[in-house]
């Protein structure tokens, strides 16, 4: 999947080119599913975001990948054929095949028990979930606001902060109530009167606070007394307030995203699938992840 210039799901081209393969540091993966995140299109769609990831045009399409190890180079390690991995690789993740150079960080086995489209929805969205409750210092006892909980970055982080011990308060619309409950989040209405929505539900004040759509939950949880130090916001975005922390997926620390895979493993988190959509529908696709709506995430099957 490329583009030739920026802009919305039109730009994106299904496109044959020269089959890739290993270089001797690296690894080639056959790729069969690529989960979707907000990040992917609006780099597509902002050359200045594009720039700062090093993307110039033509470029590929997306981050988070799983598949199959299928080509080794003779110099890489870690890795042999016929080993199930999930990774990231900015630009290049919708296509049939991933070069990953083995010294550097970005491809994890997939254990046995967890497939191929949960695998491929985690690199971004849940370490970037972790540097943001990392950020704060989420520890038990705490009351967390959580901004767009229901989105993919909040799946993992309301999960997380559930572990922590934490109670979770999360922001969405009241058509994800439900969802939200399933996933352990008390949930609440966004939009005007947000702090006094909350002050209803925790009388007793709220600890901390991130922000993972917009900054109005930043701003509300500073509203309701929450220091500066203990909030946070994604990274994208306009500038936080003064004192609040910006997080992003690579803020995560190490072995960040090997407790979360440990933790599906033992069923104490789940990876909600809002919907599969095949290669060739992949503008759908991009569409129905920006309007905001679903419930999940978005993975695109190869």
């Amino acid at each position: 999947m490329r583009y030739q210039r920026f802009g919305g799901p039109e730009v994106l081209e299904l496109q044959e080119i020269p089959e890739p393969h290993a270089a001797p540091d690296e690894v080639r993966v056959r790729v069969t599913a690529a989960g979707l995140n907000p990040m992917d299109w609006q780099i597509a769609s902002k050359p200045g975001m594009a720039a700062q990831f090093g993307l110039t045009l033509p470029a590929g399409f997306g981050s988070d990948f799983a598949g199959v190890v299928d080509e080794v180079g003779a110099e890489a390690t870690g890795f042999t054929a016929g080993d199930r991995v999930f990774g990231a690789a900015i630009g290049r993740s919708v296509a049939d095949f991933v070069l990953v150079k083995t010294s550097t960080a970005g491809l994890w086995p997939t254990p046995d028990g967890i497939g191929d489209e949960v695998a491929a929805t985690l690199p971004v969205s849940g370490l970037t979930a972790s540097a943001a409750l990392a950020a704060i210092e989420l520890r038990a006892g705490d009351t967390v606001l959580i901004g767009g909980a229901a989105g993919g970055v909040g799946i993992f982080a309301v999960q997380l902060a559930k572990l922590a011990g934490a109670r979770v308060i999360g922001t969405a619309s009241e058509g994800t109530f439900g969802f939200l409950r399933g996933l352990g989040a008390e949930p609440v209405a966004y939009g005007p009167g947000l702090a006094d929505r909350v002050r209803a539900l925790a009388p007793e004040g709220i600890t901390a606070a991130t922000d993972l759509f917009g900054r109005e939950a930043a701003e509300t949880a500073l509203k309701l007394g929450v220091a500066p130090e203990r909030i946070s916001v994604v990274a994208d975005g306009p500038a936080p307030p003064p004192g609040v922390s910006k997080a992003g997926a690579l803020d995560a620390g190490p072995g960040s995203l090997e407790r979360i895979v440990d933790a599906i493993h033992a069923g104490e988190i789940t990876v909600p699938i809002a919907a599969t959509f095949p290669v060739e529908r992949i503008r759908e696709a991009v569409t129905t992840q920006a309007e905001r709506h679903v419930h999940g995430k978005i993975v695109i099957s190869l």
